[in-house]
């Protein structure tokens, strides 16, 4: 009798045993760290776009801030300056109504912010005595970075290179 090909018992699959369930645990693996990955991302674009509708409700767009302060300028009538910094498509200015008058206003034109979504960086101003003079000087701070206005002669303007450096000697110590 001949044999035949329906007789032959079917071949086994030489598999080792387990090889099947490796492949899985890679296959989950790989899942799960992509999954990890797309919340990562999906996460920090959440935490920025909350960050910068945040930042609309507190200093508006364009972003301005505002701060009042003595600074020996036009004050007999006990009236503070005022000082309005503006982030205009990412040029900084400074408007100074000296004790308050709108018509007396000055303006103190401050750095230009250079890179992207630069327009929307907050800025703050403080009044500080830097030179230890008396008066109030003007610090423009954006980002980690700060303008230093010295307040001399009735207005505020950028020290020479001399006072700078009297300045980091004096702060260095």
């Amino acid at each position: 009798m001949a044999v035949t090909s329906k007789e032959l018992p079917p071949q086994q699959q030489h598999e080792r045993p387990g090889a099947v369930a490796v492949s899985y645990r890679v296959l989950y693996a790989a899942i799960l760290i992509l999954a990890a990955f797309a919340i990562y991302l999906l996460v920090g674009v959440a935490v920025d776009w909350a960050r910068v509708k945040i930042d609309d409700l507190r200093y508006g767009d364009p972003r301005t801030t505002h701060l009042s302060g003595f600074v020996n300028h036009g004050e007999e009538q006990g009236q503070p300056t005022h000082f309005v910094a503006i982030n205009l498509d990412r040029q900084v200015v400074v408007l100074e109504l000296p004790g308050g008058d709108a018509s007396q206003v000055r303006h103190l034109p401050g750095p230009y912010l250079f890179g992207e979504h630069e327009d929307l960086t907050p800025i703050s101003l403080v009044l500080h005595d830097m030179d230890n003079d008396g008066y109030n000087d003007l610090l423009i701070e954006v980002h980690n970075e700060q303008v230093l206005y010295l307040n001399k002669d009735g207005a505020f303007r950028l020290p020479t290179p001399e006072e700078q450096g009297l300045l980091a000697q004096e702060h260095s110590q």
